[in-house]
């Protein structure tokens, strides 16, 4: 166990000190930390640089994304500063019979566990809508985190938040059920694996717990005889290697109709040669790492996998240590490892077909459903067809991204309930009626 993790009596007494900080909070509800959330924006952006070196130095993604995801937090904490109090404001209803309201009100100590891949965003993605609906948050982070992890911590202190608003807790996974079920605890947030998510999934169902789940994803990335390949490529390139395609909405799944496919095919992989893999600290690098070299091992083992079974290495293909090639794999079937797994990584799986409805029987032909791209310039050919995708997210000539004004989340294995936007901080609330009867 690693020095700085607790035991479970602190990991308890923590929940205690957060249980003991929300029902100060609760008492003069529904005051919201509005600018102190204005204050924990304004600290990311003014140490980006520091921050963006610490994601780095721990899993690895080249320097520029990890000051990206430093102001893509710092984007959620203005965002939900400015609307947390319109999207929990009282609906009012009246008749000539009663008045009534319904309110938004906290549960109480929420429970985060989030994942290495994004490890500031997905910590503030959570933290920031749920601390202004009025709860608490103890958060256990991804164990190759650990300095990430405590600086949340620490921003939330310098920022003027009370101790015990927000918890870092460094804990082991198998102490995760006893945190789940500790009364105070009222619900959990998880992103992560499938394995993960359901596992945590049946503690709170036990324990008759809200959760929400933003577990993994196989996302297609459709293109169109008729698409803009000038747009599509640039998007295809960010959609599939940005953090060197560690992301549960990267797109995995290339479906290419036969029209475009051969131009598409030599547009992408010109593209693909030119990404410069090496060290993440180097302004020049435009791929790192994979985060750990065990989850470069498991890519692996797929792409072998799937080339013993017929796949075809276009370009790439090679690993050394973590470092794992921008990959492109052609000759794809439905059977094979590529197609039917989430590959969490730098690894693009192109396969040709035959129209529009073939692109969607395929997209839907996983037990995931995250999201979608779809590009073709007939727009209204695709709304047509956006209820055929069973998928949370459908974009349309875009590559599937989150955004705090949108709501983000899953179905199938993908996971259920939503982060962001209104829906997200909405997840962990009582939605309280209140009914008064006219005499």
């Amino acid at each position: 166990m690693p020095d700085n993790y607790l035991n479970i009596q602190q990991a308890l007494q923590k929940i205690e000190l957060a249980n003991e900080v929300f029902l100060k909070k609760k008492a003069s509800f529904p005051i919201r930390p509005i600018e102190k959330v204005r204050k924990v924006g304004e600290i990311l952006l003014a140490r980006k640089e520091e921050f963006g070196r610490v994601i780095t130095e721990e899993m690895g993604k080249a320097l520029y994304e990890s000051y990206a995801e430093i102001e893509k937090s710092a984007l959620n904490c203005t965002f939900y500063a400015d609307h947390c109090e319109e999207f929990l404001a009282d609906r009012s209803y009246s008749t000539d019979k009663y008045d009534a309201l319904v309110r938004y009100e906290p549960l109480g100590v929420i429970l985060g566990v989030m994942p290495w891949n994004f490890p500031f965003w997905q910590a503030f993605r959570f933290a920031i809508p749920t601390i202004l609906a009025g709860n608490t948050i103890v958060l256990k982070h991804a164990s190759n985190v650990p300095k990430s992890a405590q600086l949340i911590e620490d921003i939330f202190l310098e920022a003027g938040f009370e101790p015990g608003t927000y918890l870092n807790l460094p804990l082991e996974s198998r102490h995760i059920e006893e945190v789940l079920n500790h009364p105070y605890v009222k619900a959990v947030s998880l992103t992560g694996s499938e394995k993960a998510g359901s596992s945590v999934a049946e503690i709170a169902g036990r324990n008759i717990k809200k959760s929400v789940l933003e577990l993994g994803g196989s996302n297609a990335f459709i293109v169109l005889d008729d698409a803009d390949l000038s747009i599509t490529v640039d998007r295809a390139i960010d959609a599939r290697f940005r953090n060197a395609g560690q992301s549960c909405i990267a797109a995995k799944r290339f479906l290419v109709q036969e029209g475009i496919y051969e131009e598409f095919l030599s547009k992408f992989s010109e593209r693909v040669k030119e990404i410069k893999l090496g060290d993440p600290f180097d302004p020049t690098t435009t791929m790192g790492p994979m985060s750990r070299e065990d989850l470069a091992e498991e890519l692996e083992n797929q792409v072998t996998k799937s080339v013993e079974m017929g796949a075809k290495v276009l370009v790439g293909g090679n690993r050394n240590g973590a470092y794992f090639e921008p990959t492109i794999l052609t000759d794809i079937t439905t059977e094979m490892p590529v197609f039917k797994e989430e590959t969490f990584g730098p690894v693009a799986v192109i396969m040709k077909v035959n129209s529009l409805e073939e692109s969607i029987q395929l997209s839907n032909l996983t037990s995931f459903g995250l999201g979608v791209s779809i590009f073709s310039k007939n727009v209204n050919l695709l709304k047509e067809n956006i209820h055929l995708f069973e998928e949370g997210a459908v974009f349309l000539n875009q590559m599937v991204r989150s955004d705090p004004a949108l709501p983000f989340g899953g179905v199938k294995k993908s996971g259920f309930g939503r982060e962001l936007s209104e829906e997200g901080i909405r997840e962990f609330v009582n939605t309280k009626t209140v009914f008064i009867a006219k005499n």
